[in-house]
């Protein structure tokens, strides 16, 4: 392993190893017996980060895009298996090891798959631990280090270009890109706050509103209950969660310029977000008139709130519940399992291949029906007033073949494990876009899947996370070749 590579892995495991003092603070004040097992997995962290750090204390060489690359992939693996040791060293929940690893994996990839039940019986420290996997996992801890690692002498594009979701990776909001690591965590830890004070105000606890907080503006889905955010049976509290929803699926660039200049006009004039907006509203729309119509015996103020909010949970695949929604008519079940495929915006902590990217997709499509039409005609794609360069549209491109050969060989995988079809393309569907809840078996948790099916999506679930080339990437033999 060359010497920046290692460094900043080091780096980075030391500044993880410190996320898991507050949990065991909690596990302290609650006299639980999971202290031990924070303490342990902090010990181990720790060591492994401050071993690899030491020896390479002196970066000897610049770190370059191929670093980068390898760094992103290898943290994410690396982060999720000492993520996981609280989970394999607690007695409760009592979990195996690729159960430990599943559980560490869709925290920090923000999934919101769960093998754990009876969470209302668990201790408030493993609850709170799952939440901040979330919370970290949202912006990517990638970024964080970015704004942090200059501090100590590395530079980070390399890092920020291989875990920043979205085709157009090169657009900085500030002119240094640790200005803007630390402008998108600044929101993002503003809105968490705020949200967290709203949930407060509407009736949770403290620990309730934080840890539901951390999940929402992640977008996420852990809960601390098994009823997700249905235990509440709160209209106020599924409004709130309903806008942070909302709000933390939209591109974060878009939040720093609207405040920066002090304009919500800024969303409207954005073409994704307009298109975000428009595509949401007819989820929405559709399952509410499908819940209408096939529940004529439910009050239709109930139908109308539970659509709405399974509509926007679905689709900006936070993964939250306030009803048995897998058990819904399979025309809504579908169209909200559909509506995860696109997700949030890029820039957003929202899954899914991204809102910039089908319309993308769907403009390259009309271009080339009118090339049918005029052959000799030049038409550029634009979006908005900008022209798309054919190097993003290549990538895009690129991106949904890899997408949709992904997705299918996942799908094919798990079939091969015994699941029945419903399951395994709801399975992988949740994975790859980082959604949570599925249909069939895993509707209410993944804790029935067999340990290979559970490994598979634990890849899948990283693959969605790393949006498809970051980690394909270092599967290409001529990535490895000098």
């Amino acid at each position: 392993m060359s010497s920046p590579i290692q460094r900043i892995l080091g780096i980075l495991l030391t500044f993880f190893s410190l996320t898991l003092l507050p949990p065991l603070g909690l596990a302290i004040y609650d006299a639980d017996n999971t202290a031990t097992a924070f303490a342990t997995a902090f010990t181990l962290t720790l060591s492994i980060g401050l071993i690899s750090w030491l020896p390479v204390i002196r970066p000897r060489r610049e770190m370059q895009l191929r670093d980068g690359f390898i760094i992103v992939a290898m943290f994410w693996l690396v982060l999720t298996a000492t993520g996981s040791l609280p989970f394999m060293l607690a007695h409760e929940p009592e979990l195996s090891v690729i159960d430990a690893l599943f559980e560490s994996v869709s925290g920090l990839t923000t999934t919101g798959a769960t093998v754990i039940t009876q969470l209302d019986d668990l201790p408030r420290s493993i609850l709170y631990y799952r939440q901040q996997l979330q919370w970290l996992g949202g912006m990517g801890i990638i970024v964080l280090a970015v704004a942090v690692l200059p501090l100590l002498g590395i530079g980070g594009m390399q890092l920020y270009r291989a875990e920043t979701p979205g085709p157009m990776k090169d657009a900085k909001l500030t002119p240094r890109i640790t200005e803007t690591a630390k402008a998108l965590w600044l929101i993002y830890l503003s809105l968490t706050l705020i949200c967290a004070v709203a949930y407060w105000a509407a009736g949770m606890s403290v620990f309730d509103a934080l840890g539901h907080a951390y999940a929402t503006i992640a977008i996420g889905g852990f809960s601390t209950h098994d009823a997700s955010l249905g235990h509440f049976a709160s209209p106020a509290i599924q409004a709130v969660a309903i806008i942070f929803m909302l709000l933390a699926a939209i591109n974060f660039s878009l939040h720093f310029v609207a405040l920066r200049r002090r304009n919500l006009r800024i969303y409207w004039q954005d073409a994704e977000c307009r298109l975000y907006v428009s595509l949401l509203s007819l989820v929405v729309l559709g399952t509410i008139i499908g819940l209408l119509l096939t529940n004529p015996g439910t009050a239709w103020q109930t139908n109308v709130s539970q659509g709405l909010f399974q509509a926007v949970s679905i689709a900006t695949t936070a993964g939250f519940t306030t009803a048995e929604w897998h058990q819904w008519p399979a025309f809504i079940t579908i169209l909200l399992l559909f509506s995860s495929f696109i997700g949030g915006c890029a820039g957003s902590t929202g899954g899914g291949m991204k809102v910039i990217r089908i319309l993308l997709l769907f403009k390259q499509g009309m271009r080339e029906i009118m090339r049918l039409i005029h052959p000799s005609a030049q038409l550029p794609l634009r979006i908005g007033d900008k022209v798309i360069s054919t190097r993003i549209v290549g990538a895009v491109w690129g991106f949904f073949a890899l997408y949709v050969a992904s997705f299918s060989l996942i799908y094919l995988s798990l079939a091969a494990t015994g699941l029945d079809l419903i399951t395994a393309f709801s399975a992988t569907a949740a994975s790859i876009n980082n959604l949570g809840p599925g249909l069939g078996q895993v509707g209410s948790h993944y804790a029935d899947l067999p340990d290979i099916s559970k490994g598979i999506l634990c890849f899948a679930m990283l693959l969605g996370r790393l949006e498809i080339f970051t980690l394909l990437v270092l599967l290409s033999p001529a990535f490895w070749r000098r």
